[in-house]
C-alpha cells in the first residue's frame, strides 16, 4: 500500500476512534481512556490533516468553532415543530388516554414510549447522505434560526452517520442541554477567572446555541438527546417510536438511556413515579416525563391540533424543594404603594433556576412561618412559578436570630405607612413617592395600558432619575433631542420612541382607565366601566353607589374609583393628558345593545386584524362573558393562527368555532343592528 494510502487509512481510523470515545464520554458517561490519551489521538489527527490537506467538514478536528457570523439566517421547518400539551396530575393523564381512545376505532391496550422531559432547547438536525448539513432552533414551530455553526461544536452530535447512503435525507429532533456537572465546572471556571457566573443550565444552553461566534459555544459542554424524527426520505424506519430510538442509537445518535416502553396509562404512571424518585440523581435537569403513543401509524391516525400532537403529553412533576438560609429581609414599595417584605436568600438552585430572593407577601405570612433572619427554610418552586418559602426548619439552631419588623416609614420616601385592610400596608404619599412614580409610569406605558413601544423599565428609570419626567403627563412633553442624549440612545432610537408616544395618543377608554393605575381597576374592570358609562365624564361624576351597579364592581372597588376621581390632583393629571392629544372613541353603552348577553366566548391564537384585548372589550360590550378556558359552558371559540389545545377541546366538545374573518363579520353585523335600534 502506498504511503499516502497508509496516511489516509490512519486518518480514517483516528476519526473513528475519536468519535467512538466522544460518544462514550459525552453521551454514555463511560470513558475508556484518560483525557491525555484522547488528546494525543486528536493531536495526531490534526497533525496529519494539516500536513497532507486531509481535513473534511465531518472531522472531529472541526468542532472548535469558526469565525463569527454577522447574523442568524432563518430556516423554515418543512414539518412543523409542535409544542406539547401539559398535564399536572394522574387524572389528567388518564383523561389524555380516554380522549385518544375516543378517536380510535378499537379499544386495544395502547403501548407508550416514555422518556424524561429534559429541561433544554429543542433543535432540528438535518442529515443528507449521512452528513449533518443543517441545524436549527425550534423558533415558533414554523421557522427557526440556523445554528449549524454552533451545533457542529457539540461532541455528542455526529457530524456524519456512516450507516446512511448518499440518497437519504432525515431530520432528527432533540433537546440540547447542559448537564449538572458541566454547569458546575463552567461556574467554577468563571469564579476562578473572575467572570460572570451562569444562572441555570437551561438558560446557559439557550444562550450558547445562539452565539454568533461558535468558538464561544465550543467552550460550553453541551449535550443532546434525540426525541423524534421529522423528514424521512430514501430510507424506511421501524413502525414504532421505541424501535426508531434503537435505530438512532445504532447510528451513533444520543438517545436518553432512561426511556422506556409501557403498556397503558397505568404503566406510564408507574414509570413517572420511578423517574421522579431518581430525579435528583440524574446528571441533567428534568421537569417531568413525556408520554407518546408508541405506534407510528396510530400517531398518524390521531393527528394534531393547530399547536400540539394529540398522541403525546408532557406530565409535569410536582414542585421541587431545597433548603437554604435567610440572609436578610428588605421591604419594597410597589406601584400602588403596597409595601412587601422580600427575603434575601443564600442562593440555591431549585426548580431549574438559581433563587436568591423571594417575596414573603406580608407580615402575617412572616408570623405564620415564624420566620427570622438567619433561619434555614424550605424553598419550593415548580416550572415558572415564583419561588416560595414554605417552612422554617430547625429554628432552635439559629443562635443569632433577628426578628423581622415592619419599617416605621416608607423605605423609598420616608412617608407615613398606612394599614390597608387586614394584612396590607401602604405608603401614604401616592404618586409623589419615587418608588410609586417609576412603577406608575412603567405601568402607564405597558403593552396592556397605553402600549408605548420602546419605553421599557430601564428607560423609564433613566428618564425619572434624570428629572426629565415626574408624571405620566411628562411623557408627552419629551423631545427627540432629550431622549437621544441618554445613555445607549441615539437619534434613530429616540425618533422611534417619539413616534410610539404619538401613536399611543389614539387609544381606547378601557386602556386609558387601566393605564391610570386606579387601585384594583384591571383590564376587565376598565372594560366594564367603559361599557356601562360610555365615556370618561360620567365615570368621573359617578359616586360609589352608582359605581356598584356596574357588573363585577363591589363596594371596595367602587370606593377606590370614587376616591381616585374625587382627587383634584388626579383630575388635573387627566386634563393634562387630554390636552396632550390623548383621545378615544366613545363606547356604545352596553345596556342598550347586548345581543350576546349570557353567552361565553373564548379567544385563542393570534388575531391579526384586531388585538385580542380589543376583541375582548368588543365582546364584553355586547354582553358576552370572555373566558380563558374552554368547557362545556362555552358557546363560541374564536381562533387565529397558532390556536392550540383550546381549539382541540372545542372540536371534541362540538362547540361552535369562528375564524377571525367570521368573527369580524359577526361584530360588524351586531354593530349595524345596534345602530338601527338606536335610530
Amino acid at each position: 500500500m502506498a504511503a499516502s494510502e497508509k496516511i489516509k487509512q490512519e486518518v480514517l481510523e483516528l476519526r473513528r476512534q475519536i468519535e467512538h470515545h466522544n460518544r462514550l464520554y459525552h453521551s454514555l458517561d463511560t470513558p475508556e481512556i484518560p483525557d491525555a490519551d484522547y488528546d494525543a489521538l486528536l493531536h495526531r489527527l490534526e497533525t496529519l490533516e494539516t500536513a497532507h490537506d486531509l481535513a473534511t467538514p465531518d472531522s472531529p478536528t472541526q468542532r472548535v468553532g469558526s469565525e463569527p457570523l454577522a447574523q442568524f439566517s432563518q430556516v423554515n421547518h418543512e414539518i412543523a415543530m409542535l409544542s406539547l400539551d401539559k398535564v399536572f396530575g394522574e387524572q389528567d393523564l388518564r383523561d389524555f388516554e380516554t380522549r385518544i381512545k375516543k378517536r380510535l376505532s378499537d379499544d386495544l391496550q395502547l403501548q407508550y414510549s416514555c422518556e424524561p422531559k429534559v429541561d433544554g432547547v429543542a433543535v432540528s438536525l438535518l442529515y443528507q447522505g449521512g452528513m449533518l448539513i443543517r441545524a436549527a432552533t425550534r423558533g415558533d414551530g414554523i421557522s427557526g434560526e440556523d445554528i449549524t455553526h454552533n451545533v457542529r461544536t457539540i461532541k455528542s452530535i455526529p457530524l456524519r452517520l456512516p450507516a446512511l447512503s448518499d440518497d437519504t435525507r432525515i431530520e432528527v429532533r432533540g433537546e440540547i442541554f447542559l448537564g449538572k456537572k458541566g454547569f458546575q465546572r463552567l461556574n467554577a471556571r468563571a469564579e476562578k477567572e473572575g467572570t460572570k457566573v451562569f444562572v441555570n443550565p437551561r438558560n446557559t444552553a439557550a444562550g450558547a446555541i445562539r452565539q454568533l461566534d461558535s468558538r464561544n459555544t465550543a467552550k460550553i459542554p453541551l449535550q443532546l438527546y434525540c426525541y423524534s424524527v421529522g423528514i424521512v426520505e430514501g430510507l424506511e424506519l421501524p413502525d414504532s417510536l421505541s424501535d426508531i430510538f434503537d435505530t438512532l442509537e445504532k447510528w451513533g445518535l444520543p438517545v436518553n438511556p432512561e426511556r422506556s416502553t409501557e403498556s397503558g396509562i397505568a404503566g406510564c404512571l408507574n414509570y413517572c413515579v420511578k423517574l421522579l424518585n431518581k430525579r435528583s440523581s440524574l446528571e441533567y435537569e428534568i421537569d417531568g416525563a413525556v408520554i407518546k403513543v408508541n405506534d407510528i401509524d396510530t400517531q398518524r391516525q390521531l393527528g394534531q391540533n393547530a399547536k400540539s400532537p394529540r398522541w403525546t403529553m408532557a406530565y409535569k412533576f410536582p414542585a421541587e424543594e431545597k433548603s437554604t438560609r435567610v440572609l436578610g429581609v428588605e421591604f419594597q414599595v410597589g406601584r400602588t404603594g403596597t409595601i412587601t417584605p422580600v427575603a434575601r436568600l443564600d442562593p440555591v438552585f431549585v426548580g431549574g433556576v438559581t433563587v436568591s430572593n423571594t417575596t414573603l407577601h406580608n407580615m402575617d405570612e412572616i408570623g405564620r412561618l415564624g420566620l427570622r433572619v438567619g433561619d434555614t427554610v424550605i424553598v419550593r418552586r415548580a416550572g415558572d412559578v415564583i419561588p416560595k418559602v414554605v417552612k422554617v426548619i430547625s429554628p432552635e439552631k439559629n443562635h443569632r436570630a433577628k426578628t423581622i419588623k415592619l419599617p416605621p416609614a416608607c423605605p423609598a420616601c420616608g412617608s407615613v405607612i398606612e394599614k390597608d385592610g387586614d394584612v396590607l400596608v401602604r405608603c401614604s404619599a401616592g404618586i409623589t413617592c419615587p418608588a410609586q412614580r417609576k412603577e406608575s409610569i412603567k405601568h402607564f406605558a405597558s403593552r396592556s395600558a397605553m402600549d408605548i413601544e420602546g419605553l421599557g423599565d430601564k428607560l423609564v428609570e433613566q428618564l425619572v432619575d434624570a428629572g426629565m419626567i415626574e408624571s405620566v403627563a411628562d411623557i408627552y412633553k419629551l423631545s427627540s433631542g432629550q431622549i437621544a442624549g441618554l445613555e445607549r440612545m441615539g437619534e434613530k432610537s429616540a425618533g422611534n420612541l417619539i413616534m410610539a408616544i404619538e401613536k399611543s395618543k389614539q387609544t381606547s377608554l378601557p386602556r386609558f382607565l387601566f393605564a391610570l393605575g386606579v387601585r384594583e381597576v384591571g383590564e376587565a374592570t376598565g372594560a366594564a366601566l367603559a361599557n356601562h358609562y360610555g365615556d370618561l365624564p360620567p365615570i368621573i361624576a359617578a359616586d360609589s353607589e352608582s359605581l356598584e351597579q356596574v357588573a363585577d364592581i363591589g363596594p371596595v372597588v367602587a370606593r377606590h374609583i370614587d376616591t381616585f376621581f374625587a382627587n383634584e390632583v388626579n383630575l388635573t393629571l387627566i386634563g393634562e393628558l387630554q390636552k396632550s392629544g390623548i383621545r378615544w372613541p366613545p363606547v356604545e353603552i352596553a345596556a342598550r345593545n347586548q345581543p350576546l348577553q349570557g353567552q361565553t366566548y373564548v379567544l385563542t391564537g393570534t388575531l391579526q386584524e384586531m388585538p385580542r384585548t380589543v376583541a375582548k372589550t368588543r365582546l364584553q360590550a355586547l354582553g358576552a362573558k370572555v373566558a380563558g378556558t374552554v368547557s362545556k359552558n362555552t358557546d363560541v371559540v374564536v381562533t387565529g393562527p397558532g390556536a392550540g389545545s383550546k381549539l382541540g377541546k372545542a372540536e371534541e366538545l362540538g362547540i361552535k368555532i369562528l375564524n377571525e374573518g367570521e368573527f369580524l363579520d359577526l361584530l360588524d353585523t351586531l354593530s349595524k343592528q345596534g345602530r338601527t335600534r338606536a335610530d
